[in-house]
This record gives structure tokens, C-alpha cells and sequence, in this order.
């Protein structure tokens, strides 16, 4: 999973990732937005987009946002 959508998006939702991926992976969690792991192909556009700094390369994500990492494989059945 290249990169990992964290707490910082939920409830937030804003769009901007969403607009800037070329291969259209994000997808509407419910309370946030999810990186279909298989479909990112690892540009990084939706870091710089994001306004509230929500997404990170999965070997990155904060120490207290690695159940996220979880969640986004889960939520895609993987």
C-alpha cells in the first residue's frame, strides 16, 4: 500500500485528494476517504492536495496512525 489515508480525514472528507489522482483510488470510506492499495500507483499528487496532511507513504504514517494501515487493507478486503 503505497499511501495511507489517517484520522485527520475523518468527518473532513474535503475532495481535494480525490481530484488530483490520475488512477482515480481513493474511494468514499464513510467517515473518510481510502487508498485502494492494488490501485495506487505511488505519485504522491493527493499528499500536497490534502489540506488537513491526512496521507502519508505507508512505511511514514505516524506511529499512533498505524491502525489505518489496517483499516484502508480491510475496508478493500485485502
Amino acid at each position: 500500500m503505497p499511501h495511507v489515508i489517517t484520522s485527520p480525514c475523518i468527518g473532513v472528507k474535503d475532495q481535494s485528494c480525490t481530484e488530483v489522482c490520475p488512477v482515480e483510488c481513493i474511494y468514499d470510506g464513510g467517515d473518510m476517504y481510502l487508498i485502494h492499495p492494488d490501485e495506487c500507483i505511488d505519485c504522491g499528487a493527493c499528499v500536497p492536495a490534502c489540506p488537513v496532511s491526512a496521507i502519508f507513504p505507508e512505511e511514514d504514517v505516524p506511529g499512533a496512525e498505524t491502525e489505518f494501515i489496517v483499516k484502508n487493507r480491510a475496508f478493500f478486503g485485502l
